[in-house]
């Protein structure tokens, strides 16, 4: 589908025109003065994003054309807003682009037939819930802010839960795909309730189980949360019963509410989360100034560079973790409601060019994982987004491609590539005539 990669192609140029924008708009703020170097690197990001189309040509020339695009421009956001706040963070942030898109192109080159992971379903469980653990062990552990995040060995640093999180989808993609007809042909009803047959909705409930375990274990909250969510979604997409889907909810309100109360890290935070007015200097100051910059940006905004994320004449930091945490306040603080809700748009339409992915795709196994997919990118971006504006509490976790991070930015590209073939087989598939696999015969 020659036209699609097409769309691709006109698409990826705004992108890097908004890229060239945003780091004029930094340079202006900065130095008073416009050079060349926003179209250097405008250029370079072009360039980086048109050797990717081309092998999305040659290898996917069937998949959705707007999914990189939609990627590539979270990832240019967030480029201009780390430069905006320290040069050498966005450099870095540059590097781990480049690696996540090689890993990319590796995982659509050995995983073009992808159906092979339900083979290896346990083992890429165990693998992800293996992943999870290892932020506790003594030697590699590294802990941030009372939380068991990230993993060092020698020079390499990363967070496991960005890529269990895509472990723990392929499990339950593969898992429902094989077990959906028994929880729903099984299932029995008590008081108007639909329950499933526990001898199978047990192995789910397992690996579920573990891997809160082992999330309370680690202190990572927002990771807790967005496997969770994910649980359910998909849950819901491969029974069609809502009625599991209370009953998880249900399940998440008892463990809330016992972790809350015995936990001294999760009752902290809740406390924080519920009254932040108690101790704005110290345990209440992030998410205070949080909330403040959000409320100084207005509808639009200060302008690139004009958000204090130090106090001025001073090393303090007024907005905390501006390039991780809270890097959504300050684009509200400096391009106002309008400015994030665009952002927020983009990520809305990542989700729903993932779920229509998942519409077109003829196997389960398929639907599930792009329904998947999509869901745990959404949720996560709901995480932290509701986080830093008060819905829910503030978590760890990075906004997908714009925070700052390594982990985060790879993963997610594993995440669009697993996505991307997808898409191409259903698209193909599609596209093929109707009388096609009636002429195949039956061995098609």
């Amino acid at each position: 589908m020659t036209s699609a990669r097409n769309r691709e192609l006109l698409a990826l140029v705004p992108v890097a025109v908004l890229l060239t924008a945003g780091f004029a708009g930094v340079f202006s703020q900065e130095n008073d003065q416009l050079g060349n170097l926003s179209l250097v690197y405008g250029a370079y990001f072009l360039a980086i994003c048109l050797a990717t189309h081309v092998y999305l040509r040659i290898r996917l020339p069937n998949a959705d054309p707007y999914l990189f695009p939609l990627l590539a421009t979270l990832t240019a956001f967030g480029l201009v807003m780390i430069y905006r706040i320290d040069e050498t963070l966005a450099r870095d942030q540059a590097n781990w682009f480049v690696l996540g898109l090689v890993l990319f192109a590796l995982t659509i080159h050995f995983l073009r037939d992808y159906e092979v992971l339900e083979r290896y379903r346990y083992t890429i469980a165990i693998g992800g819930l293996l992943l999870l653990l290892a932020p506790r062990l003594p030697g590699i552990g590294q802990q941030v802010n009372g939380a068991y995040l990230g993993v060092k060995v020698g020079p390499i640093a990363f967070q496991p839960a960005e890529f269990t999180k895509i472990a723990i989808i392929v499990f339950l993609a593969s898992y429902l795909r094989e077990h959906r007809e028994v929880l729903i042909v099984g299932a029995r009803r008590v008081l108007g309730v639909t329950l499933p047959p526990l001898k199978h909705f047990g192995p789910l409930l397992v690996v579920w189980g573990a891997s809160m375990f082992m999330l309370v274990f680690i202190r990572d909250l927002g990771s807790s949360l967005m496997f969770f969510a994910a649980f359910l979604a998909l849950l819901y997409v491969a029974t069609g019963r809502f009625s599991f889907v209370v009953i998880g909810m249900l399940m998440f309100l008892v463990g809330a509410w016992f972790f809350a109360s015995t936990v001294p890290h999760v009752h902290e935070r809740v406390e924080i989360w519920l009254h932040p007015y108690r101790d704005p200097e110290e345990s209440g100051y992030q998410i205070l100034n949080s909330i403040f910059a959000q409320a100084d940006g207005g509808l639009f905004g200060k302008g690139f560079g004009q958000g204090l994320i130090t106090v001025p004449g001073t090393d303090q930091a007024l907005l905390p973790a501006a390039q991780t945490d809270t890097i959504y306040s300050l684009i509200v603080n400096e391009l106002g409601l309008f400015g994030a809700v665009g952002v927020i748009l983009v990520y809305l339409l990542v989700t729903a060019r993932g779920f229509k992915v998942a519409l077109l795709a003829s196997d389960g196994f398929s639907k599930l994982l792009a329904v998947g997919l999509s869901s745990v990118f959404a949720i996560q971006a709901f995480v932290i987004i509701g986080g830093v504006t008060r819905v829910i509490p503030l978590t760890g976790v990075t906004l997908p491609l714009i925070s700052y991070g390594g982990s985060s930015i790879v993963a997610n590209f594993v995440l669009l590539a697993l996505l991307l073939l997808v898409s191409d087989r259903a698209r193909r598939e599609a596209a093929e005539p109707p009388g096609r696999m009636a002429t195949m015969g039956p061995a098609a």
